[in-house]
């Protein structure tokens, strides 16, 4: 075989290879929506503390607590809108509101006291128990648990007609039986479900 004759089939060879190689698509980069879900996780509550930083601007900087109607002090704006908001939402409605007195303003907000987290991480009690309580969530807590905490039911339960209220994502609300008179004369735990942060118990009176 010639040696011009041994090049032209090495071409054939590679270069349907080398289109492949080049045609292969690069892997998409992460969106900024992607990059944002770990901040999303967590909404600013009641009480939380927040440090709002203005880019070269330090007297516009300040140092917050979320005040009881979920809105915060910025100067030169007033009051923003915090509560049920991610930290960036709340950057960016300061940055839009501040354009019209700083030249394009940037604006961090950062969480530097989550004091609203122990409020929603509680468990309520409710109803015909001894004492109505709010106690803190702790990890393994069951329905029964709880009602202990609370002292027990009254006289005057109607322990197995108990609910416990769970509320999801998107503000709806779930119920879920629990029978609480089966549980404490019976040792019945089939509904003695483990409890979640925010969870409400409520027993109610039986009809005289």
């Amino acid at each position: 075989m010639s040696w011009l004759l041994r090049c032209a089939l090495a071409v054939l060879v590679v270069f349907p290879w080398s289109l492949v190689q080049a045609e292969e698509p690069a892997a998409p980069a992460t969106s900024p929506e992607a990059a944002n879900t770990g901040e999303q996780l967590y909404r600013i509550g009641v009480d939380d503390r927040l440090q709002v930083s203005v880019w070269r601007n330090p007297d516009l900087s300040v140092t917050v607590p979320v005040r009881p109607d979920g809105r915060i002090s910025v100067p030169l704006v007033g009051d923003v809108l915090a509560g049920g908001r991610a930290p960036h939402e709340v950057a960016a409605d300061i940055e839009r509101q501040l354009a019209v007195y700083v030249r394009d303003p940037k604006v961090v907000v950062i969480l530097t006291e989550l004091r609203s987290h122990e409020f929603i991480s509680r468990v309520r009690v409710t109803g015909a128990v001894r004492q109505p309580v709010s106690i803190p969530y702790r990890q393994g807590m069951t329905v029964l648990d709880a009602v202990l905490q609370a002292g027990g039911v009254s006289d005057f339960a109607a322990a197995d007609r108990t609910r416990l209220y769970r509320k999801r994502p998107g503000s709806k609300t779930e119920t879920l039986p629990v029978r609480l008179g089966a549980i404490l004369r019976n040792g019945d735990l089939d509904t003695n479900v483990d409890v979640q942060p925010g969870d409400v118990i409520t027993v109610p009176e039986r009809a005289l």
